[in-house]
């Protein structure tokens, strides 16, 4: 994994923080310092942050569960939606359905009825309703697909969240507090960092800063999803070579019978001879 550096962060702009007057006391050990009424970010303490989460973030795709990726703020949105579209991962950059997570089973039927439309309109049925009735169905289709659509690929829960801006999402991360799935986010100076299993201090706000740090986590995840691939490679190598090891002891004994029924053979017909 490539190593994340200082400068790239500062370049980003990562380093900035919130007003000092809105800042959440809780953040003090991750503030270097105050600059214009600014508390400015310790990027070294960020690195660090940042490695951690990779690394926990790889094992979780190795694994093979699924990440969920939330981030509803407008300048965060199509970047988030971008990066987990690159690594299959699901992802909620919409209003935050209430119960996502906690009322999972229902959201599910919501998303199985999105499906049934879906297979209404490749049978020839949706043809058989009204106009009035097809209107809204499509209507229906297309409020199921804004909300819902990116997480249509998550039949279970996630094995992790991963949010931008806990202060904004903050109903997301009591569900996820809620069902013990672990957090990881990116959290600024206006946040409280003791509510996240796996904290990223960081620009929440700034487009730059966020696709920085996304770019990281995303590329942590592919390192993951191909290390479970080759394990998937090696273990179906491993089964074709216990399946022919297997098979071998067969070949031999069918071998021996029919050597054995070869010699037999002349035997019976020298007896002949004699008589």
């Amino acid at each position: 994994m490539a190593k994340t550096e200082v400068n790239d962060l500062l370049n980003a702009g990562v380093h900035f923080g919130h007003l000092t007057r809105k800042w959440n006391p809780n953040m003090a050990p991750y503030i270097y310092m105050e600059r214009n009424g600014i508390h400015i970010i310790n990027l070294y303490k960020t690195v660090a942050k940042i490695e951690e989460t990779n690394s926990a973030l790889r094992k979780i795709a190795a694994s093979g569960r699924k990440i969920l990726f939330v981030a509803t703020k407008k300048q965060a949105k199509d970047i988030v939606a971008e990066k987990a579209k690159s690594v299959n991962m699901p992802y909620i950059t919409e209003r935050w359905p209430g119960g996502m997570l906690t009322n999972f089973v229902t959201i599910r039927k919501a998303v199985k009825k999105m499906g049934a439309i879906d297979r209404m309109k490749k049978d020839g049925t949706f043809e058989t309703l009204s106009k009035k009735e097809r209107l809204q169905v499509e209507r229906l289709r297309g409020k199921l697909e804004k909300n819902l659509g990116s997480i249509s690929d998550m039949t279970r829960l996630p094995g992790a969240i991963f949010i931008v801006d806990t202060t904004r999402e903050h109903i997301a991360v009591k569900e996820a507090q809620k069902l013990k799935i672990p957090i990881f986010a990116m959290v600024d100076t206006n946040s409280d960092p003791r509510d996240i299993n796996f904290v990223i201090p960081s620009n929440d706000d700034a487009s730059k800063s966020i696709d920085k740090i996304l770019d990281l986590i995303t590329g942590a995840v592919k390192e993951g999803l191909s290390e479970r691939e080759k394990e998937k490679e090696g273990n179906t190598e491993e089964d074709l070579k216990k399946m022919e090891a297997a098979a071998k002891p067969d070949e031999d004994n069918l071998n021996i019978e029919n050597n054995t029924s070869q010699k037999e053979i002349p035997s019976k017909e020298n007896e002949n001879k004699k008589e």
